[in-house]
């Protein structure tokens, strides 16, 4: 039975002094590896670039502010399936229609539960939850306001790390589900992307008479699509490409599947290792160049938060619970209406054949600009998105 008497403690976090002492010493003291000359990105994260992020690192970049940024979101912790959850919970400033209030009176905005993934956390949302709470204070219409619940995953951000078996994608939804119940919402919509996807596709396909619609930024690849003769040209080109992207971009995802705490070691215990890790997917997975995607604030944010939780290691794992998922559940149809944006700068965008094929497909747009982190890169354009795809399901939840 949920734990329905549970409560909320409101969370915020502070950088020790030690904490920070102890980073900083760590970067001066950072043994740089070689590169070959003008090998920039070509070979992994730029020799180049990464020393002048850790000379900023050192000298200019202000944590404590960023903190004070972060801590201007109501972020709480409770426990939820014997785990510490950290989340975001903001309610709109101008309530809706469908769902539940937190205390479980009725009339409240329509809920939303955003699921972040690898390498990230809420931070992936923090520019677009005030444009997804707000929208009158942003230009658009109070009436699509949503509450807004963004969770860190365990072994993610500032949720409890499992010292078992690692969760999967199955099972973090499952979390979710009775995450909702506690907090009052019986009925909700949900987004997601990456790893977030899948959790978001799980909610979907597990509580289908809770979850009014899903939103995804990418689809996935089944392990098994069957005979390769019965999908479109459209969908064995897609296969193609990404069997192709796997090849050359995929190490990272291999050695999280199957050695991730050998990787462990090093990323946490070195920060500039940690960064690298981190800061080449950032580059690589977003639209356009790095210093015109995000600021060096924001990536050092991002990375921050990672360092200071020592939850790269546990995140990691989550790749390797995934790879263990079997494939009747891989192939489950998802019926509760769905919805894509494939954002140009995105991974690898799958055709329109297979998302029909695996989901209640109402919804499919093409925005021009943004990447997989899209929500923090083009937070406007990725609110627009929420905001069109789920006003036809608001009136569902009352």
């Amino acid at each position: 039975m949920t734990d329905v008497s549970s409560t909320a403690e409101p969370f915020t976090h502070t950088a020790s002094a030690q904490e920070l002492a102890d980073l900083r010493a760590r970067l001066l003291a950072t043994r740089w590896p070689d590169a070959p000359e003008d090998a920039g990105w070509s070979l992994g994260t730029d020799l180049g670039y990464l020393k002048e992020l850790v000379d900023y690192w050192i000298d200019g970049f202000d944590w404590p502010a960023q903190e004070t940024k972060l801590a201007a979101l109501p972020r709480f912790r409770r426990t939820v399936g014997g785990l510490g959850i950290h989340f975001v919970h903001t309610r709109a400033a101008a309530p809706a229609t469908a769902g539940g209030s937190a205390d479980g009176s009725t009339g409240a905005a329509f809920p939303l539960l955003l699921n972040h993934g690898w390498p990230d956390s809420f931070w992936r949302y923090s520019k677009v939850i005030p444009l997804l709470t707000d929208p009158a204070a942003h230009g658009g219409d109070p009436a699509d306001a949503f509450d807004v619940i963004v969770p860190d995953m365990p072994g993610y951000g500032y949720s409890d790390r499992p010292t078992g078996v690692p969760l999967n994608s199955i099972a973090v939804a499952a979390l979710w589900a009775e995450l909702m119940t506690q907090l009052g919402y019986q009925r909700f919509a949900t987004a997601g992307g990456d790893i977030g996807s899948h959790v978001s596709r799980y909610l979907g396909l597990d509580n289908p008479d809770r979850v009014l619609a899903v939103h995804r930024m990418d689809a996935g690849i089944r392990a098994s699509t069957g005979d390769p003769h019965e999908l479109s040209p459209a969908e064995r080109d897609w296969l193609d490409t990404a069997a192709a992207w796997n090849a050359s971009e995929g190490a990272y995802a291999a050695m999280h599947r199957t050695k991730p705490q050998t990787a462990a070691f090093g990323l946490t215990d070195s920060p500039v290792g940690l960064a690298a890790w981190i800061v080449e997917k950032m580059r690589s997975w977003s639209d356009g160049e790095l210093s015109l995607v995000y600021t060096r604030d924001e990536i050092l944010t991002n990375v921050m938060i990672y360092w200071l939780t020592g939850t790269i290691g546990s995140s990691m794992r989550m790749y390797n619970a995934n790879s263990t998922i079997p494939d009747d559940q891989l192939t489950r149809r998802v019926e509760v209406p769905s919805g894509f944006a494939l954002f140009p700068g995105d991974i690898i965008r799958p055709p329109r054949e297979w998302l029909e094929r695996s989901t209640n497909l109402v919804h499919v747009s093409e925005p021009p600009r943004g990447g997989h982190f899209a929500p923090f890169e083009q937070p406007e354009l990725y609110a627009k998105e929420l905001r069109t795809f789920f006003r036809p399901f608001r009136t569902a939840g009352s």
